[in-house]
Formats: structure tokens, C-alpha cells, sequence
């Protein structure tokens, strides 16, 4: 099993020098821990916290990269970017890092965005689709025709391909039926998001495995986000877990509680997050994910190793431990293959 990293925002309050060194101390600490994916989102405006940019921030953490290690983004927000700048940019950055690039990418989350970029937040799937095809061909051939809906390319030539042939993979994430089958048309993976439980997804593997056989399109295994807190005891793991990333829990429900201060906050947080984050001491972990993996036909696990307001040293201690502990000792662990999930032959 490999494993990855999601690099995150920190508050705007922290200097952005400060913010660039936190980036290169997650790298190297992940490098030495034996993760091999190195990913990070995009948002633009955002309240409160600092999204460094993907693509030039990866450029510069490029010069950083063993060689085993890939690099990516998890995920653009597709369509308020031109896919003509994009590819280009995203070509460029596939020679920068010499061949190791994954494109993750989606149509986000927040219609802000949208409006400031003068862009339909309605139509996000359909640009998206459609933006996904341009840059193929941006990529793939020298001359490029294209008459879409939304984007109009008349027989201009291509100057910039990426080192990956035909192209960078691309990711895309779902968390519904009709977005599993967007990810199946036209990613080369479906990213499964973190809120989803076990049972959820392996409802909609069936549906995916369907659509890329409809297709003809191979089936690779299934980058898996999850949420993991490794420590001594499972109450101790929970506390950790609680005491880093409550803030956000509590602004995704829009709620004002403050956890863990009685056990009736205890027992409502655990229950929000035990059927889709990994908690508890090493060998547990373990545990649920060699569980996981004979259920489901993943690989990577990408996991979050920071949350706003955590300094380097406890990003670095984070990342050594969840090596020694979780990423060294299942690096031979293989997860199932898609044979079960294939539809019955009629």
C-alpha cells in the first residue's frame, strides 16, 4: 500500500515565509516517513486561511522530490481556470517534476468563487467535462481543433506536452452515483472523499466498475482520503484528534460547540467521525485499514498530516510516527482487485 499527503491552509495570521517553511518541513518529514504522494487543494478568496497556490508551489516543492515520490493536486477547481493556460501550465509543471505529476481536479464547493471569476457555478459539471477533453487534446496532438459549448479552439498549434504519455493521470473525486460516473468517463480514477463510509462506497465501486467496462477504459485501484490520529490508546487518539481538528468540524456544521468538554460533546464528536476517520493505537489502525483494503480496490491512502494552528515540529512528529507506526509496516499490504465488483454476466 502507498500513502500520500494532503498540504493544506494555514490561518492568514501566520507569516507567509513561515507558511512556505511549514510546506518544505511536511515534505521532507513525509519523504523520511516513506509517503509517496504529495498533494495539495485550491481555493481562491478564502476566509480566515491561506491556500498557497497549487502550481507554482509544486514547482518549487518539485526541487525537493526523492525519486520514488510523485507530486499533485488534490484538487483544482477546474472550470474557473481556462483550459488552453491550464494544460499549458500543467504540461510545464509535468517537465518540471520530470514525469511525476497527478492532476486531481474538480468543479469545488463554494459559488463565491465562481461569481468572481464570471463563471456559471450552474454549469460547473458541464465545464468541467468539456475542459477535460480540450486540455486532452492540448496535450495529446500538435494541432488542436475544438468547437465546445464553452470553449472554441480553431486549428492552433500545441507547444507544450507533458513528459506522461498520452497525459498527467487525472483524479477525479464523486461522492454520488452521477458523479462517480463523471470520474469514470473522464478521469483515469475516482478519488473517494473522506466523509464517505465503507458501505457507501462500496455501493458506488460497482456503479464505477460498470461505467469503465461499458467504456472499455482499464480499471486502476482507487486513491482513498482519509482522516488518521495514531497514539497510545484510543481515548488518546480521539482527544488528539478532537484537539486539532474541532475548528473545522465545527465550521462544517456550522455549529459553536466546544468539544470535549463533557462527555455528552465526547460522544457526539466520535460519533461524527468513527465511520470515516482512522483512530486509535498503531496496531488498531492497522487493523482498519488492512480492513478496508479487503473490502475495497484502493491505493494510495491520502491523509491529512497538518491542520491550522499545528507547527512544524508537531507536522514532522505527526508524519514520523504515522511512518513507523502505519506506513512502513503495511507497505507490502495490497488491497482486493475489482473481479467482485464486476457486474454478473447475464
Amino acid at each position: 500500500m502507498q500513502f500520500g499527503i494532503l498540504m493544506g491552509d494555514q490561518p492568514v495570521s501566520v507569516p507567509p515565509e513561515e507558511h512556505l517553511d511549514l510546506m518544505l518541513r511536511k515534505v521532507e518529514a513525509a519523504q523520511k516517513a516513506g509517503f509517496t504522494y504529495l498533494t495539495i487543494g485550491q481555493h481562491f478568496l478564502y476566509q480566515d486561511f491561506r491556500w498557497l497556490q497549487p502550481i507554482p508551489l509544486l514547482a518549487r516543492l518539485a526541487a525537493e522530490l526523492d525519486d520514488h515520490v510523485r507530486i499533485g493536486t488534490t484538487v483544482l477547481v477546474g472550470p474557473l481556470h481556462h483550459p488552453v493556460q491550464l494544460a499549458e501550465e500543467l504540461a510545464t509543471l509535468d517537465i518540471v517534476t520530470r514525469g511525476k505529476l497527478v492532476v486531481g481536479i474538480g468543479t469545488g464547493y463554494l459559488p463565491h468563487e465562481y461569481e468572481v471569476f464570471n463563471m456559471p457555478y450552474q454549469k460547473r459539471y458541464g465545464l468541467l467535462e468539456e475542459q477535460i477533453a480540450l486540455m486532452t487534446k492540448l496535450w495529446t496532438e500538435d494541432r488542436v481543433t475544438f468547437h465546445g459549448r464553452f470553449w472554441q479552439v480553431e486549428d492552433r498549434p500545441t507547444h507544450i506536452h507533458p513528459i506522461q504519455k498520452p497525459r498527467p493521470p487525472i483524479w477525479l473525486g464523486a461522492m454520488k452515483e452521477t458523479g462517480v460516473k463523471r470520474a469514470a468517463r473522464h478521469g483515469d480514477v475516482w478519488t473517494i472523499t473522506p466523509q464517505q463510509t465503507i458501505e457507501q462506497v462500496e455501493k458506488l465501486v460497482g456503479i464505477y466498475v460498470e461505467e469503465r467496462q461499458r467504456l472499455g477504459l482499464p480499471l486502476n485501484k482507487l486513491p482513498l482520503r482519509r482522516e488518521l490520529q495514531v497514539a497510545d490508546t484510543f481515548d488518546a487518539a480521539l482527544t488528539d484528534f478532537a484537539a486539532v481538528a474541532h475548528g473545522k468540524y465545527v465550521s462544517y456544521a456550522a455549529s459553536g460547540m466546544q468539544l470535549l468538554e463533557a462527555e455528552r460533546v465526547r460522544e457526539e464528536f466520535l460519533a461524527n467521525v468513527q465511520d470515516h476517520v482512522l483512530l486509535g493505537t498503531g496496531e488498531q489502525v492497522r487493523r482498519q485499514i488492512r480492513d478496508i483494503a479487503a473490502r475495497l480496490p484502493i491505493g494510495p491512502l491520502l491523509i491529512r498530516p497538518h491542520w491550522p494552528g499545528m507547527d512544524a515540529d508537531q507536522t514532522a512528529g505527526y508524519l514520523e510516527r504515522v511512518g513507523r507506526e502505519i506506513v512502513q509496516p503495511l507497505a507490502d499490504l495490497e488491497s482486493i482487485d475489482f473481479d467482485q465488483f464486476a457486474p454478473a454476466a447475464v
